[in-house]
């Protein structure tokens, strides 16, 4: 037997909800896995990932474990449209397929909060898993040990305008650029604006959602890595619109209401930026993760 499970990619933060809020969009992963007697098999991904740290058969390894049914041989096909090592959840999209790839092999014995748990151990933090996994907008954060999440209310007419640019930026690297310790200004400031978040998104409110997006935590530190980011986050907040860093970046989330901006970004950003950008004009995938057989 072999199940097919789409994932969708996700955008973490949202601005001020750092290591919190995730999003689930419309692009997706697609792997199909079938178990076998024996070996390790990958077909659509380099070479240099086809190996058992491949983190689909990492968490499939773990839900097998987690299911206490041993490992014997695995099939994987990948057909993945979510860029790696842009901001849009790559890494969680794979150990989402491959823990629900596991689980619906087996009888589908385990929640979709087990998989989360079982997940999140290799994530490191539940903000892109969460989404993923359940799909449309959610908050996030770790009880001890133990990843919470609730699904966040979102009005029908935003659009996700994701600015992905022809470079990566490896999560370490911003990361790294983060201080160690934060102002109790600079806390308070984001508690506040994450709680309007919240709200401005259920609501429509896209003045409201543009000036809560600010944030003190990660954007002020990881801007400067990321060319073109201050003539995008002018050009977005001239329209209108509500802007953030889609995760640690360098991807670049624009929020709006508008049908027309996506095409404006299109025509308006080649001639003045230096990297190349492509402008995807997504919309909240609030299904989460599918499996199908």
């Amino acid at each position: 037997m072999k199940v097919t499970v789409k994932v969708p990619a996700t955008s973490a933060n949202l601005g001020p909800g750092f290591d919190s809020f995730g999003l689930a969009l419309t692009l997706y992963n697609t792997i199909t896995l079938e178990e076998t007697g024996s070996g390790l098999e990958f077909t659509g991904c380099p070479a240099d990932y086809a190996n058992e740290d491949n983190l689909i058969f990492v968490s499939y390894k773990a839900a097998m474990d987690y299911m206490g049914i041993p490992v014997k041989g695995l099939k994987v096909e990948i057909d993945a449209s979510i860029p790696i090592s842009r901001g849009l959840g790559s890494s969680a999209a794979l150990l989402t397929a491959g823990a629900m790839g596991a689980n619906a092999l087996h009888g589908s014995p385990l929640s979709l909060q087990q998989i989360l748990e079982v997940t999140n151990p290799i994530e490191g933090h539940p903000d892109n898993l969460a989404p993923a996994i359940f799909g449309g907008m959610t908050a996030s954060m770790m009880c001890g040990d133990k990843p919470i999440t609730v699904p966040c209310p979102l009005h029908p007419d935003w659009k996700f305008l994701a600015l992905v640019p022809d470079f990566p930026l490896s999560t370490s690297a911003a990361r790294g650029v983060l201080p160690a310790s934060y102002s109790r200004a600079d806390a308070v400031y984001n508690v506040g604006r994450g709680a309007l978040v919240v709200k401005a998104l259920e609501l429509g409110d896209e003045a409201l959602l543009a000036m809560a997006m600010d944030d003190k935590i990660h954007q002020p530190y990881r801007r400067s890595l990321i060319a073109d980011y201050g003539i995008i986050e002018s050009m977005c907040k001239e329209q209108g619109a509500a802007f953030c860093l889609s995760g640690a970046g360098p991807t670049l989330l624009c929020v709006t209401r508008s049908d027309s901006l996506a095409a404006y970004l299109r025509e308006a950003l080649p001639p003045i930026t230096v990297a190349n950008w492509t402008v995807h004009e997504l919309r909240a995938e609030h299904k989460g993760v599918q499996v199908s057989y």
